[in-house]
């Protein structure tokens, strides 16, 4: 089953800017066979649904391994069975809706 998931790691304790942390969950992310999109407050994962969840663990597994003692995360998901739809479909249908404002 595909899905789409929102992922936000929030590491805890580890000071004012989590960037370093986010990105070695993108590296992390990368490895495995789903597609995302990075953005302001987290990631976008697309792809099989033990696939994606599997990155979402390894991502908190790494950063504990990497010494990050605390994680918080949200994640939404969600599927669909008509269709596959891509980030830019989802998108793509809110902009042409306004577009007819």
């Amino acid at each position: 089953m595909k899905c789409m998931a929102d992922l936000c790691v929030i590491p805890i304790g580890q000071g004012v800017s989590v960037a370093d942390e986010i990105a070695q969950c993108q590296r992390i992310l990368a490895c495995f066979d789903i597609d995302t999109e990075l953005h302001a407050y987290g990631t976008t994962l697309y792809g099989d649904w033990d696939e994606v969840f599997a990155a979402i663990k390894a991502c908190h597994a790494e950063l504990h391994e990497a010494g990050v003692t605390r994680l918080s995360s949200t994640i939404k998901v969600g599927t669909r069975t008509d269709k596959d739809q891509t980030f830019a479909d989802k998108k793509n249908a809110v902009t042409e809706r306004l577009a007819k404002d």
